[in-house]
């Protein structure tokens, strides 16, 4: 086999790795995984496009164990990694996402729980994610869990997040991107969900019963839009835990294509160790593993979701 040629100096203006030719040097699939992890080290390599105004994004199914608060906290970690100022709330009682970006949730810490009832507002609640200085986090804890009776009897109940959103406060911390982590359920959380977002970003997971449910789903976000919040809309898809070795993958990413169109991401999020192993460390795959092909499905969807928006905005 013939040894690769490099150039022997860059031309003028040319990055290392613009400065030759693919073709010329035996470009491989290793290679280039090689550039995409280099771009997780060091990620002021790449500059992702602020949007024109706040992105509010509610990341929702309500089925369980589709990847929905795994894609919430590794989406939001991939856009803060890149300078953009992110907020991740909370919404799921379990507090799963809370625990991802390593920020206290135990009972009697300052939560959405309290943002709900309006005792504290956003930024009160609001902590910095250990992952980065651009990462916040809306913590939930258990006390989330009585919150849909206690909503019920309330003045505006399916709007109390989105009067939330809409206050001063927010503006402390000034976030580019807003995602709200739903629990597995349509109840009165989802729907404040719905009612305080702009866009719905629902993962799929490449299984069987993949689309099981999934109308309901989106007959809920129509009444939303009809009744509540007319400006909603559904965004993104995101295809995860996707298996090369199974035809079923396959099968279930070509019917989903063909069902949602452009509105899927082209990046899949593969079925990964690493990524399943992050949250018990108390971080993102983004951070816990960078090299992985779980952090770089996860930043590869990132910069697809900035430049999306930002295609939008010149469009």
């Amino acid at each position: 086999m013939g040894a690769m040629r490099f150039p022997a100096t860059p031309t003028d203006g040319d990055s290392p790795m613009s400065s030759f030719d693919k073709d010329d040097i035996g470009w491989t699939p290793i290679m280039e995984e090689a550039q995409r992890a280099t771009r997780v080290l060091h990620p002021e390599m790449l500059e992702l496009p602020r949007p024109a105004r706040r992105r509010i994004i509610t990341v929702a199914n309500q089925k369980g164990g589709v990847g929905k608060t795994t894609s919430t906290v590794n989406l939001a970690a991939g856009l803060a990694l890149h300078g953009l100022n992110v907020l991740v709330i909370d919404l799921d009682p379990q507090g799963n996402a809370s625990t991802a970006l390593g920020v206290e949730h135990r009972s009697g810490v300052p939560s959405v729980y309290e943002v709900l009832l309006g005792e504290i507002s956003i930024a009160d609640a609001a902590a910095r994610s250990t992952q980065s200085k651009n990462l916040w986090c809306v913590p939930a804890t258990i006390d989330l869990a009585g919150s849909e009776i206690e909503l019920v009897t309330m003045v505006a109940r399916e709007a109390r997040l989105k009067e939330a959103l809409n206050s001063e406060a927010v503006e402390q911390i000034a976030p580019d991107y807003i995602f709200i982590d739903c629990p597995p359920s349509l109840g009165l959380l989802t729907v404040n969900a719905l009612v305080a977002a702009q866009e719905v970003l629902i993962p799929i997971q490449c299984e069987y019963y993949a689309l099981e449910g999934l109308g309901q789903l989106l007959r809920n976000i129509e009444l939303v839009q009809s009744h509540l919040n007319p400006s909603l809309w559904v965004s993104t898809i995101l295809l995860t835990m996707y298996d090369a070795r199974t035809k079923l993958a396959d099968q279930v990413s070509a019917e989903v294509r063909s069902h949602f169109g452009d509105l899927t991401l082209r990046t899949v999020i593969p079925r990964s160790v690493k990524i399943s192993e992050a949250p018990g460390f108390g971080q993102t795959v983004l951070t816990y593993d960078p090299g992985s092909r779980g952090s770089m499905s996860y930043l590869d969807a990132a910069r697809e979701i900035a430049e999306r928006g930002a295609e939008r905005k010149t469009a």
